[in-house]
């Protein structure tokens, strides 16, 4: 699996986003992408390409993603992600690992 992760901090607390693909096999699909955002080890909101939308964990979280899930213009970018960010880096990785 991909990780790439980004961190903010400010006055102890720690924030932080993870993008990630899940995969099997370089079909795309096979392939998963998640982004999860995170706040003091607690993730609160995920995007997931099999849901296709933003899922709130906590009351915050859940308020987050009734909003995201309203722009229609960023969910069909996040839906991509799983083609123009994930297909790609999966390839080199399955070819790297065989």
């Amino acid at each position: 699996a991909l990780l790439f992760i980004t961190v903010y901090t400010a006055d102890g607390f720690y924030e932080f986003v993870e993008d990630h693909c899940v995969f099997n096999s370089t079909k795309l699909d096979d392939i998963e992408y998640i982004r999860s955002y995170y706040y003091n080890k607690l993730e609160y909101t995920r995007f997931s390409s099999s849901v296709g939308k933003y899922v709130g964990y906590t009351e915050y979280g859940v308020r987050n993603a009734e909003a995201w899930n309203k722009d229609t213009g960023d969910l069909a970018a996040m839906r991509a992600q799983k083609e123009t960010y994930c297909l790609i880096n999966v390839g080199n990785d399955h070819e790297a690992a065989l």
